[in-house]
């Protein structure tokens, strides 16, 4: 089994940036995927920005130019790098791993919480 930990989030000004990590308990060679989603109170959970492992990479349309995602085999983390941050982009943040080998299926985080003040 394999435990996902987010840290990084907190309270920012709009305009600012923060940088998200996810790290692994085991190794994510397995993880086909892994993304980043988002949460708000009263809407559904939604893909912020995912990377495979051939380092293809997917970014919404509401955070593409201003967020980056990369992962770091070696200390089996996943970093989502958070520029320009708008008041619209507060919410919990969860990391995501999409296994196909090992521990097969979908593994979430705890999330961590971003908010962005205007």
């Amino acid at each position: 089994q394999v435990q996902l930990v987010e840290s990084g989030g907190g309270l920012v000004q709009a305009g600012g940036s923060l940088r998200l990590s996810c790290s692994a308990s085991g190794t994510l060679i397995g993880a086909k995927t892994m993304g980043w989603y988002r949460q708000t109170p009263g809407k559904q959970r939604e893909l912020v920005a995912s990377v495979t492992n051939t380092d293809s990479t997917y970014y919404a349309a509401f955070v593409k130019g201003r967020f980056i995602i990369s992962r770091l085999y070696a200390k089996n983390t996943l970093f989502l790098q958070m520029n320009t941050l708008k008041p619209e982009d507060t919410g919990m943040y969860y990391c995501k791993a999409h296994f196909i080998a090992g521990p097969k299926g979908d593994h979430w985080g705890q999330g961590t919480q971003v908010t962005v003040s205007s």
